[in-house]
């Protein structure tokens, strides 16, 4: 491909994501919040989270997808936790691009030592009381079925949702989209209160095995 080529394919998928920005101002709607498409590295504000071993988390060049974040665990269990403030009823529509290698082959979600996935992201709803925090946890499952909602064997306060499971996908880029407005009144029965993280998170401690998953532009937005 030609420079001049080249320079006008950039410029047009910037106006595309300039438009997708602006549209909902023109509309008078909630503005889109993307919290990291990753083209420009890994945003400041992303912070580390580690439980047992750091997982790498990397930006690499993906040659369909271009900038992505790597994750890559070797019996490891660390995440990126990313502080935000906002009404999810304003942009309930989480969406996000994310490939997984392979899923854990001990991997269970109804066992703490099978408790590892591939690929996962949390959004955190948190409480003045700590305690109190709650979570909704996406997760790429290795056993639980797709569509299956599950509460966290180590918390009531954190539901498991199974977005993808299984190899049967494993090694493509999947678009996911969810209403996390609607996933939080399944998950806890009632309507939820503002988001203040997200967190991605690749794990293999409890299995010992080794991961890895990219994860792409992560975006909330008002529901069409």
């Amino acid at each position: 491909m030609s420079g001049k080529a080249a320079g006008n394919t950039m410029a047009c998928s910037w106006d595309r994501l300039a438009l997708l920005l602006l549209v909902p101002l023109l509309l008078g709607a909630a503005p889109v919040q993307v919290i990291d498409d990753f083209e420009q590295g890994l945003s400041s504000c992303w912070q580390p989270k580690v439980f047992q071993g750091v997982t790498d988390y990397r930006i690499i060049e993906d040659a369909r997808q271009g900038k992505v974040l790597q994750a890559e665990a070797r019996g490891t269990a660390s995440a990126l936790v990313c502080n935000v403030s906002f009404d999810p009823n304003e942009t309930p529509i989480l969406s996000w691009r994310w490939k997984i290698e392979a899923v854990h082959p001990k991997g269970d979600a109804r066992s703490r030592a099978g408790d590892d996935y591939p690929a996962r992201i949390y959004v955190v709803f948190p409480h003045w009381f700590p305690p109190l925090t709650r979570a909704l946890n996406y997760i790429w499952a290795n056993r639980l079925p797709r569509g299956g909602f599950l509460p966290s064997l180590y918390t009531e306060r954190s539901v498991m949702i199974a977005v993808e499971s299984d190899n049967d996908r494993a090694g493509q880029w999947l678009e996911e989209e969810r209403d996390i407005v609607a996933d939080y009144r399944r998950a806890f029965g009632e309507d939820p209160p503002e988001v203040g993280a997200i967190a991605i998170m690749t794990d293999g401690d409890g299995t010992g095995g080794r991961v890895r998953a990219w994860y792409d532009d992560i975006v909330f937005r008002p529901r069409n």
